[in-house]
């Protein structure tokens, strides 16, 4: 389905595109190298094929062009307008071709090297679909690649293939009738052994049946298989939902990308929270309403569940959707620095681990890949909603002091549902075993309510501070006491948890990437994108894009030299009123001067 549009290329030409037809500037290459498996578990250094390069969601290149040394003569080789809304996007790098996904379903192919156009693919949006999907469903974060073609799931809960080399239509399978299992695709897919693997958040009014996981054929689009996120009548963790109805339990979605490792042949995804969000609405508190706010490691084959582990029983739309970096790495935490660490550790032991921030909490937990033991966990933002994790077990209890218990009731939270962390991804460097973070100090004032009229919640909500109806929540967000500083970049050890360095700054920080040149690259909400030194957190360069730095950043390399390509647009909530950086769109692509 791809729209009818006039554009008017680099070279001058009008070219019209009618129905079913993608807009193209030049034909198709004999000399594409179509991708496979292997390709996407061990991908040659010059290519960025997936959301963060690797199924294991490092965001890290090899790549050593631009390094410590020279990476101040970085200069900007080209840029681009994208489609209007565009904001956290991925480009996928690929035989000297940037695919650029971009707001309601459109994706660019443009040369790497000069940003040329090549073709534009976009679909048909029903005048319904964002009042049934959600506006969030305009994001479009990421597509993957396989063999010839660029995959995708749409805003209209269908997943398509198109022609890598023209644009044009090869599959399409329709997932759910939006208008009846309403679902919101912000994130798209990776692809794991021929596999399309995408998650979802589902609308309340969708059901449960739209709170799924699901896998298709790579080369067909048949479904393989399905996984529901909420259990039903008969099913493992129905008793943990209470005597709330089947058709009651809603809203526990999917909606960041997954990682896989091919050796378990484990996918491992995380979860979000549960509408509404105060448990005292569903059944009681008491309950743990599975699998909200959980990692889950499902068989790649069946999807069944091999093991989760829940984070939090979410009361405050702290979602756990967020990337699991999957790292083989010593296990020595260090008691100074971490929290809860479990006993049974033999410190210094080789285990191949999931880790990382998950969740909007703040927190780093770190558990066993193969069983979901839980090994160790320390906060890196002020929190107050965990007040414990049992080492043994890993269950975590929450603050009863923030927990709601009725309707009306106000409580002070830290952090707030805009994190902590939220979608903006971190990193993982094997130069230095050390992962890296883009943090937010936040905390609100919130109410658990459904009369968002009222006074007290007309109060909260002014300014656009936030009401979120589907959650029962009403917040008045604010950066964290003790603070003036809304932004952090924390570099954690993945072996120890001990913290090397501690970037600060007024602005919120953005998604990060690590290169082999010893770089840490990352864009804020006031414009600048920035070049950390891996080791020390120095600033070794620094542009002002003018725009919110809101793109995941990659790199690439065409005819031996690397490429640096990161977007603006979008963004997250702002609580540094003083900034006010322009929200438009467009992808800059840097260099060093040949």
């Amino acid at each position: 389905m791809l729209r009818s549009s006039i554009f008017l290329l680099g070279v001058g030409l009008l070219v019209l595109a009618l129905p079913n037809e993608s807009l193209q500037a030049q034909s198709g290459r004999e000399d594409f190298v179509r991708v496979t498996d292997q390709m996407l578990q061990d991908p040659a250094p010059e290519d960025w094929l997936m959301w963060r390069r690797t199924l294991d969601s490092w965001g890290y290149s090899p790549l050593d062009q631009i390094n410590r040394e020279n990476v101040r003569g970085l200069r900007m080789v080209w840029t681009r307008d994208l489609e209007q809304g565009t904001g956290e996007v991925t480009p996928l790098a690929y035989g000297g071709i940037l695919y650029v996904p971009q707001a309601q379903d459109v994706i660019q192919a443009l040369d790497a090297v000069t940003g040329d156009f090549i073709w534009e693919y976009g679909r048909s949006i029903p005048d319904d679909l964002y009042q049934m999907v959600g506006g969030n469903a305009r994001n479009n974060r990421n597509v993957a690649i396989y063999d010839q073609m660029i995959i995708n799931t749409s805003d209209d809960n269908h997943v398509f293939a198109i022609d890598a080399l023209t644009g044009e239509d090869i599959w399409e399978t329709q997932i759910f009738d939006y208008q009846v299992n309403s679902a919101t695709h912000s994130s798209g897919p990776i692809i794991a052994e021929g596999r399309v693997i995408s998650g979802r958040s589902c609308r309340p009014w969708g059901g449960p049946e739209a709170c799924v996981i699901v896998a298709h054929d790579a080369r067909t689009g048949e479904e393989l298989w399905r996984r529901r996120l909420v259990p039903a009548p008969g099913e493992p963790g129905n008793e943990t939902w209470g005597d709330v109805p089947f058709e009651g339990r809603q809203h526990v979605g999917a909606w960041m990308v997954p990682s896989y490792d091919p050796e378990t042949r484990l996918i491992i995804m995380g979860t979000s929270v549960t509408s509404p969000a105060p448990k005292f609405l569903l059944g009681g508190t008491g309950n743990t309403h599975l699998y909200h706010n959980s990692t889950l490691a499902l068989e790649v084959e069946t999807g069944e569940v091999r093991w989760y582990y829940q984070h939090l029983n979410d009361h405050w739309d702290l979602d756990h959707p967020f990337e699991r970096l999957i790292v083989e790495t010593p296990v020595a935490p260090n008691p100074d620095e971490v929290e809860w660490i479990n006993p049974s550790i033999e410190p210094g032991e080789i285990r191949k681990v999931i880790t990382g921030v998950p969740g909007k909490t703040g927190l780093v937990y770190t558990l066993d890949l193969e069983t979901g033991e839980f090994l160790w966990a320390t906060p890196t933002v002020f929190q107050n909603v965990i007040a414990d994790i049992d080492v043994n077990t890993g269950k975590v209890t929450e603050n009863p002091e923030v927990i709601f218990e009725q309707l009306e009731q106000e409580v002070f939270v830290c952090p707030t549902w805009a994190g902590g962390k939220d979608w903006e991804a971190g990193a993982y460097s094997p130069l230095t075993n050390t992962m890296y973070f883009p943090l937010r100090n936040t905390c609100a004032q919130m109410l658990a309510t459904s009369n968002f009229e009222s006074d007290r919640a007309r109060a909260l909500t002014a300014g656009g501070q936030g009401g979120l109806e589907i959650y029962s929540l009403a917040a008045r967000h604010q950066i964290a006491p003790g603070t003036e500083n809304l932004g952090t970049v924390r570099a954690i050890s993945a072996e120890t948890g001990e913290t090397s360095w501690l970037h600060e700054q007024r602005a919120g920080t953005y998604s990060l990437m690590t290169t082999g040149g010893g770089l840490v690259f990352g864009g804020d909400h006031n414009g600048r994108f920035r070049a950390f030194d891996h080791e020390t957190g120095e600033v070794l360069w620094e542009v002002n894009l003018g725009g919110i730095v809101s793109g995941y950043p990659v790199t690439y390399a065409v005819d031996g030299v690397q490429y640096i390509a990161v977007n603006t647009g979008g963004g997250s909530m702002n609580l540094t009123r003083e900034i006010r950086p322009s929200r438009g769109s467009n992808v800059f692509v840097f260099a060093l001067p040949q």
